[in-house]
């Protein structure tokens, strides 16, 4: 076990460091996180027009809930599929099968140090944010029991293990690009990273229950903001382990088949 752990801890330095030389990239995707996070509650204020509440949250709830989710959203959301798949077509990929630590932890390290790195270049930003909308921020309202970091953390292995498992489809395909863009739409949508779940309508909130996405970023979300109790959050926890654990036999079956499947060719 201690060999096992020496391993997670230089390959997270390596990539943490590989993180910090290419922070450039860090900052263009931060930008696409921040400009919404300054954007949504600019519309939503101008949209109460006086009034008290939409859907239940007040003018404060709703520009903290747009921060918290901002905020959470650069350690929580994985892109890593990308890149992926971009190794498997351009042929890197075979190096790992050679390498003394499995795919799957290599992935999942690679990931939490770039997401450590993006959580780090955020907070000036955050800082900054929170100054523009200082007389909306309600500290009091906040709630940080350990429902809201099991909640992130495991909202963190979520996002991480379904799209590693999605990623393992460029086994099979010569290009995934389209599938990954499909991916995008009901995520958007049903995380509540567009808009709050209790602004859709009944249908639209009976799906994202069923659906893993409301588990990676609108549980942590409603949690921290009170618009979930500690209690409903703790067996909604269940269900993110039960999607972790669909999500990771998913991968363990994808990779399994698609090594059959995979060539490996390029450089």
């Amino acid at each position: 076990m201690s060999i096992a752990i020496r391993k997670w801890g230089a390959l997270f330095s390596a990539y943490f460091q590989d993180g910090l030389a290419y922070r450039a990239s860090g900052y263009i995707w931060l930008m696409t996180d921040a400009i919404p996070a300054l954007i949504m509650p600019l519309v939503w204020l101008s949209a109460y027009n006086g009034r008290p509440a939409i859907a239940g949250y007040s003018p404060s709830q709703m520009v903290m809930y747009y921060l918290v989710m901002v905020t959470i959203t650069n350690f929580i959301t994985s892109h890593l599929m990308w890149e992926i798949a971009m190794e498997i077509k351009e042929g890197f990929f075979s190096v790992y099968l050679v390498r003394p630590i499995s795919f799957f932890q290599h992935q999942f390290i690679r990931n939490l140090a770039w997401r450590t790195i993006r959580t780090g270049i955020f907070l000036p930003v955050g800082f900054v944010l929170l100054m523009i909308f200082k007389e909306y921020v309600q500290w009091g309202n906040f709630y940080l029991g350990w429902q809201v970091w099991v909640a992130i953390l495991l909202g963190h292995t979520l996002s991480f293990t379904l799209v590693f498992a999605m990623s393992l489809l460029a086994l099979w395909l010569q290009e995934a690009h389209s599938v990954y863009e499909l991916y995008y739409i009901p995520s958007l949508f049903l995380s509540g990273q567009l808009v709050p779940l209790s602004i859709l309508p009944t249908w639209a909130l009976g799906i994202s229950a069923i659906l893993p996405f409301r588990y990676t970023l609108a549980l942590p979300t409603e949690l921290i903001v009170g618009r979930l109790s500690p209690e409903a959050g703790t067996q909604q926890i269940l269900i993110q382990l039960i999607w972790i654990t669909i999500a990771v036999i998913a991968g363990q079956f994808l990779w399994r088949k698609g090594l059959k499947h995979y060539t490996g060719v390029g450089q």
